[in-house]
C-alpha cells in the first residue's frame, strides 16, 4: 500500500480498508461488485481536500466554464448532470500509449488517480460514464460507492492492459449513478458484435427511474474499436449497439443518453448511423457551435512517436424529442492544454471530460 501524503490521511484510510477485499475480487469474477456497503460514507469535500494535499506540488487544475444552452426552456425539476470521460487506463498510459512529451512522473498512479478524482468531484455528476477503467476494484468502486453512487463495471474480454507487465487487471467501461436520485430498473452488459462476431468492445445500458419526476430513461456507456483502418468494424459495432438500445428503450419510448469514446471522427459512418437513427438522437456538444451543427474541433490531443494526434472522438448522444440540454462544459483551450499536449502534470488523461446538464421535456408525449 502506497501512502498518499500523510499516513493518517482520511483518503489513505479509505483506500487501505478496501485493498485486501478488492484484490480478491479482481482474481474472481471481474463483473462481481466489491462489497463496500459496510464502509462509512465519505464527505466529498473531505475527499477533495485529501486529493489536493496529494497534488499540492502539481500545477492547479484547469478552469472550465459551463455554457448555458437552455434557450428559454423551463424545467420543473433539478437537471441531471452526466459526465463522459475516457480516463486513460493506467497500464496503457505507462506501458503502451507512448506519450512522448509526457514525463513518466506525471503518470504516477498515486497522484494521477487524485487528479481524476478531483475532476469528478469538481463537477459532481449525477451519472458518471467512464472508459479505460483498470482500477475499478481498488479505487473507483470503493470510493464512489461511499460517495453515494451505485457502481457497475464491465471489462473487455481481451483487454490490452493484460499485456502490460505489472498490470492491474483488464480495463473496461464503468457506469455510476447517485442512488438518492435514481432507482435502477434494468441493467444490461452488452458485448458488441461486428459481422456476427463477438468483439472485444463492450457497453453497459441501464434503465433508471428519476426519483424526483418518476420518469424513466436509459443511460448507456461504450468504447468502440480504436485505430485507422477499422471504420467498417466500428460501424458494425455501432449498428449492434443501436439495435440493443432500440430493444431496451422499446423503440425510443424511453428517453436515451449514450456516452462514449467512439474512436470515430464525425466524418465516419458510425457517427452518421447515430445521427440518422430512428432513436432520434442528437450530439449534445454540437450545441456549443455557433450554428448548433458542428462538433468541437477536438476531444483528445496528444503527441505520439508518429506525430501529433488531435481528434474529436468522444460524444454524449441524447433523445432530442424527450430531453433538453441545459448546459455543457466548455473544452480546454489550446493555450490551457499547452505545447506538450495531454496527458500532463495538469491533466490526467489524453481525453477531455464532457459534462452536460439535461432536463426532461415538459411534453413527454411529443416524439418529434
Amino acid at each position: 500500500v502506497c501512502s498518499m501524503g500523510n499516513s493518517t490521511s482520511r483518503l489513505y484510510s479509505a483506500l487501505a480498508k478496501t485493498l485486501s477485499s478488492s484484490t480478491v475480487s479482481q482474481h474472481q469474477d471481474c463483473l462481481e461488485q466489491a462489497d463496500s456497503a459496510r464502509l462509512d460514507p465519505i464527505d466529498p469535500k473531505d475527499l477533495l481536500e485529501e486529493c489536493q494535499i496529494v497534488l499540492q506540488k502539481r500545477p492547479p487544475r484547469f478552469q472550465r466554464d459551463f455554457v448555458d444552452l437552455k434557450k428559454n426552456a423551463v424545467s420543473n425539476h433539478r437537471p441531471i448532470r452526466v459526465m463522459q470521460w475516457n480516463i486513460l487506463a493506467q497500464a496503457l498510459g505507462e506501458g503502451k500509449d507512448n506519450f512522448v512529451q509526457c514525463p513518466m512522473e506525471a503518470l504516477k498512479w498515486e497522484e494521477r488517480k487524485c487528479l481524476i478524482l478531483e475532476e469528478i468531484l469538481a463537477y459532481k455528476p449525477d451519472i458518471l460514464c467512464l472508459q479505460e477503467v483498470d482500477h475499478y476494484f481498488d479505487t473507483f468502486e470503493p470510493l464512489l460507492s461511499r460517495l453515494g453512487y451505485q457502481c457497475t463495471f464491465f471489462p473487455k474480454p481481451w483487454s490490452p492492459c493484460l499485456d502490460v507487465e505489472r498490470n492491474n487487471g483488464p480495463d473496461g467501461c464503468a457506469l455510476f449513478f447517485l442512488k438518492d436520485r435514481f432507482e435502477l430498473i434494468n441493467s444490461a452488459n452488452i458485448r458488441l458484435t461486428a459481422m456476427k462476431l463477438k468483439t472485444n468492445q463492450v457497453a453497459i445500458a441501464q434503465t433508471l427511474k428519476c426519483n424526483e419526476t418518476g420518469r424513466l430513461f436509459c443511460i448507456a456507456v461504450t468504447h468502440l474499436k480504436a485505430r485507422t483502418g477499422w471504420e467498417r468494424f466500428r460501424s458494425a459495432q455501432g449498428c449492434d449497439l443501436l439495435q440493443n438500445l432500440k430493444n431496451i428503450t422499446q423503440g425510443a419510448k424511453i428517453p436515451l443518453i449514450v456516452c462514449g469514446d467512439f474512436n470515430a471522427e464525425p466524418t465516419e459512418e458510425v457517427y452518421r448511423e447515430f445521427s440518422n437513427s430512428s432513436l432520434n438522437l442528437n450530439s449534445a456538444y454540437k450545441l456549443l457551435s455557433p450554428d448548433g451543427q458542428s462538433e468541437p474541433p477536438y476531444t483528445t490531443w496528444k503527441i505520439r512517436p508518429s506525430g501529433e494526434c488531435r481528434h474529436t472522438l468522444d460524444y454524449i448522444w441524447y433523445s432530442q424529442h424527450a430531453l433538453n440540454v441545459n448546459s455543457a462544459l466548455g473544452l480546454l483551450t489550446e493555450e490551457q492544454i499547452g505545447p506538450n499536449r495531454l496527458p500532463s502534470f495538469n491533466y490526467p488523461s489524453d481525453h477531455l471530460s464532457l459534462v452536460c446538464d439535461f432536463s426532461f421535456n415538459q411534453d413527454p408525449d411529443r416524439l418529434l
